[in-house]
């Protein structure tokens, strides 16, 4: 609620104020569309995720497989042997979540890969959209692809493609959502 009531605040002082600045849009998800690079790190990390996935619910068949031979077996069983294989498939759940955890947790594997990847492209991204603004006199760029809500946008303020061209690509319209 608190975040919603920031972003309508957020929007009411810039309407408030545009009189009195130089405002543009560009949508990052567009541009992002026309980097090669952005495209293949997305189908590495994605390569990735999958991959760790398949592992994770390769482990979790295990641990199923062995909780059913627990089932089967548990009236045969004496009270210690019990007690071991009830440990033994804790411990494997507890294994796959701490792996679960390092693959995909926040500052896991995964996350650390899309900085590596994605990071020096949205600094590339940024510092365009910075040259853009410098260079059209811009006061305020805002991000049509992000959580701010803009309800109506003038296309003569979309700057997206002034940010594919200074990026060295040539804009594709039939990327744009």
């Amino acid at each position: 609620m608190k975040k919603v009531i920031f972003v309508i605040s957020l929007i009411v002082a810039s309407v408030t104020l545009a009189s009195a600045q130089h405002l543009a849009y560009v949508d990052s998800e567009y541009i992002l569309k026309h980097i090669p690079e952005y495209t293949t790190a997305q189908k590495q990390l994605d390569d990735l995720s999958t991959k760790w996935q398949a592992e994770v619910d390769k482990q979790y068949e295990e641990i199923e497989k062995l909780y059913q031979a627990y089932q089967n077996d548990q009236v045969l069983l004496n009270d210690d042997m019990r007690r071991r294989r009830e440990d033994e498939i804790v411990n494997k759940e507890k294994q796959v979540k701490d792996f679960q955890r390092q693959k995909f947790g926040f500052e896991g594997d995964l996350y650390k890969e899309r900085i590596r990847l994605i990071q020096p492209i949205q600094d590339r991204v940024s510092k365009a959209i910075q040259e853009i603004a410098k260079s059209e006199n811009l006061d305020l760029i805002l991000d049509k692809g992000s959580e701010v809500a803009i309800l109506f946008a003038n296309p003569n303020l979309d700057k997206s493609n002034d940010i594919i061209t200074k990026l060295g690509l040539k804009p594709n319209p039939s990327l744009a959502n």
